[in-house]
């Protein structure tokens, strides 16, 4: 009798998009710098004198373009979120508040910043459920919200593991086929459970007649279990924009957004999402109200059993006031602070590699870990594979010993790539943005340990979100904010710089 060894699937392939240009200097770099020579040629015509002018200010233009960050930023990237930060405090931009007493007009509790001019629609699917649509009015955006139940990875065998793996990368493929599709995002919340679901189901459950001891037993199991519980609650939410600058009208868009559902929910189902299923307005607003006051939570879960909803407003989701500092958010009950991923686990993972990032921390108010995604379409991907595969066996020729061996692993990885893109695999860019949600200032310090210590066991490399805390926050909300859509300058010109 011969025993087998199962060997754990592991996963990876991962690689940071490639920069064009020479070295760290990036396209706009490189074309500087060969405009520049060429500039210096022809001043060194006229005399050595004329060219030294010429140069010294080509160089310090070129210089802060070289000198980067571990993180890959250079030194106007630091410069302009300084300067960006400093005019917003200027103008007290970093300050909100909102409601009867102050200055917006409405009077109502509008969410701040990047949400402010976010309006919310709802329309019905084929089987005539609710859905919420949030209407980014500024690029002309809409995105819908699910709410699912993931299969926990308990008890489970890896065979099965590897199969929900498999479709899930499979559901991020047809992301690039889908018509307007903008991007995703995969928002995972943890949160102390305040027990209020289970007192609802429970003691309204007790009979009457029921014995004492009976009785005594099921009311100390609802005052005592809440306080090793927790509750995590999983959203996606998809953000679909207009082709080709289009007008429709709201009620077609809306009809076109329904017929769309069915799809990727049970392209869900199949990954392990479980029960999943649209969010209605209304349950948007309340995820959206709990994240800026944490200390509602429980009143809203018991509104919610007791009558079925809490009829709460779009309008009215948003916190009384919010101050933004360098290094956290201050908002209603709760201070955040906001982290963002710079690279991801070198080398091959397993399925578990996230599981520590994800399980709710017994000293955090509340804790979001959002998974952006950018669908690339498969024409562009051919080209970026075939373009990062060139540069890889360049890189390869080029270098010598040490240097060389990682090289090689880079064609390696490269040449995997474009295999499995040749066999129909998809190309997704993604990153990460995890919010953490404390009581009081002084206990940020304390979530730093602890975020610092889930980051070890992940392999991951996040940097605080300093001078950016508000923009961070609001995208770790599953609001449909997608970063690359927000910023003035391209996202083409933000890779080649």
């Amino acid at each position: 009798m011969t025993t087998e060894a199962v060997r754990a699937r592991t996963y990876g392939n991962w690689r940071r998009p490639r920069k064009a240009g020479l070295g760290s200097l990036g396209l706009v770099g490189t074309i500087g710098t060969f405009g520049g020579l060429v500039v210096v040629l022809l001043a060194s015509l006229i005399s050595l004198r004329a060219a030294f002018v010429a140069l010294v200010p080509i160089a310090l233009a070129l210089v802060p373009l070289a000198l980067r960050t571990q993180d890959g930023r250079n030194v106007y990237n630091l410069m302009s979120i300084r300067i960006g930060w400093a005019r917003r405090k200027a103008k007290r931009e970093h300050l909100y508040v909102s409601g009867p007493l102050s200055a917006r007009p409405g009077g109502r509790f509008r969410p701040p910043g990047m949400l402010s001019k976010v309006t919310m629609l709802e329309g019905r699917d084929p089987y005539d459920r609710p859905f919420g649509v949030l209407h980014h009015r500024y690029r002309n955006l809409y995105t819908i919200v699910l709410g699912c139940e993931p299969d926990g990875g308990s008890l489970v065998d890896a065979d099965q593991v590897d199969i929900w793996v498999a479709l899930w990368g499979d559901w991020l493929s047809r992301l690039a086929h889908e018509p307007g599709l903008r991007g995703a995002s995969v928002v995972v919340e943890t949160a102390p459970d305040p027990g209020t679901r289970l007192a609802t189901e429970v003691l309204t459950r007790i009979s009457p007649d029921a014995p004492p001891a009976a009785r005594a037993v099921m009311e100390e199991v609802v005052e005592r279990y809440p306080d090793a519980s927790s509750e995590m609650n999983t959203y996606i939410t998809l953000t679909y924009g207009l082709p080709g600058g289009q007008k429709r009208g709201t009620e077609e868009v809306l009809t076109d957004l329904a017929l769309r559902i069915q799809g990727l929910v049970s392209g869900l189902v199949s990954a392990g999402g479980g029960a999943a299923e649209p969010l209605s307005a209304e349950r948007i607003a309340e995820v959206v109200r709990v994240a800026y006051d944490p200390a509602v939570s429980a009143d809203v879960l018991d509104i919610r059993a007791r009558h079925g909803g809490t009829g709460l407003d779009w309008s009215d989701a948003g916190p009384a006031a919010t101050v933004e500092s360098v290094t956290a958010y201050r908002h209603d009950s709760g201070v955040s602070r906001s982290w963002l991923l710079t690279l991801a686990p070198r080398g091959t993972v397993r399925s578990s590699v996230l599981r520590t990032l994800l399980d709710p921390a017994p000293s955090i108010r509340r804790k979001r870990v959002a998974l952006l995604y950018r669908p690339i379409d498969p024409a562009t991907s051919a080209k970026i594979v075939e373009a990062d595969r060139r540069a890889a066996q360049f890189m390869a020729n080029s270098t010598k010993g040490l240097v060389r061996a990682r090289a090689a692993s880079e064609v390696a990885a490269a040449e995997q790539t474009a295999s499995e893109e040749a066999a129909g695999a998809g190309l997704v860019e993604f990153s990460m943005v995890v919010t953490v949600t404390v009581d009081a200032a002084e206990d940020i310090a304390d979530a730093d340990v602890t975020m610092r210590n889930m980051l070890g066991a992940t392999r991951l490399a996040m940097r605080p979100a300093d001078r950016m805390q508000a923009a961070a926050f609001s995208c770790a909300l599953p609001a449909g904010i997608l970063p690359w859509e927000q910023t003035m300058v391209p996202h083409e010109l933000q890779e080649a710089l």
